[in-house]
């Protein structure tokens, strides 16, 4: 009897080899994979993820490697604005019935009952449109308008809803009743200081970073 082995034996891969559901390569001369698998120097995809886009892993070194580059700051507080002019639209129609501005500089007017739900409704708002459409999609209308999403830092992922209402709440909590311009300044201008990652408070916060997904 022969000792050849049969066309395409020799050392199976491993149980948990991730190529081993594929084919053997065309033309192959039946070789076993050994310590090299026949798919094993396939690069990875374009961002690093498998069925998300922007889904890391693999890059243990360096959390931005396989990530599209990090948005520009002076863009991300432009798509900041819009998003304030957007939803701050909707708080005063909403407080309108009030007559009562938050910001009302005479105090002989102001209600502060009044103010005060002003002020919240102004956080519930900001909070929940952001972080409805940052667990959606990573984008507010803003940033997508602007061609910018926000991701996890660890792997590049749409963030979850914790981690987007961790972040929310940061940057729009002092901003709805007591600091509205000082802390919108600070939190969303640190991304213009922050190395590497160029990070808000808001995403030091909720270990987030805002890239670019297009120009």
């Amino acid at each position: 009897m022969s000792s050849e082995p049969p066309p395409g034996s020799g050392q199976p891969p491993p149980e948990d080899d991730p190529f081993k559901k594929q084919p053997p390569p065309a033309g192959g001369s039946g070789s076993p994979y050994g310590d090299q698998p026949p798919y094993g120097s396939q690069p990875p995809p374009p961002y690093g993820g498998g069925g998300d886009p922007y889904g890391g892993g693999g890059y243990p070194t360096d959390p931005l490697a396989g990530m599209p580059p990090l948005a520009d700051s002076g863009k991300r507080t432009l798509a900041r604005i819009i998003d304030m002019i957007l939803v701050g639209v909707v708080v005063w129609l909403l407080t309108w019935g009030f007559g009562v501005s938050e910001y009302d500089t005479d105090t002989d007017k102001v209600e502060y009952g009044k103010s005060f739900v002003q002020s919240l409704v102004a956080a519930v708002l900001f909070i929940g449109y952001d972080t409805f459409m940052t667990a959606r999609t990573g984008q507010t209308l803003g940033k997508k308008l602007l061609n910018m999403r926000v991701a996890n830092l660890d792997n590049g992922a749409t963030p979850s809803v914790q981690t987007s209402l961790i972040r929310a709440a940061v940057l729009w909590i002092p901003f709805a009743f007591c600091c509205a311009c000082i802390w919108t300044a600070i939190a969303g201008g640190w991304s213009f200081f922050d190395k590497p990652y160029k990070q808000g408070l808001h995403d030091k916060s909720a270990k987030t970073v805002v890239v670019s997904t297009g120009t």
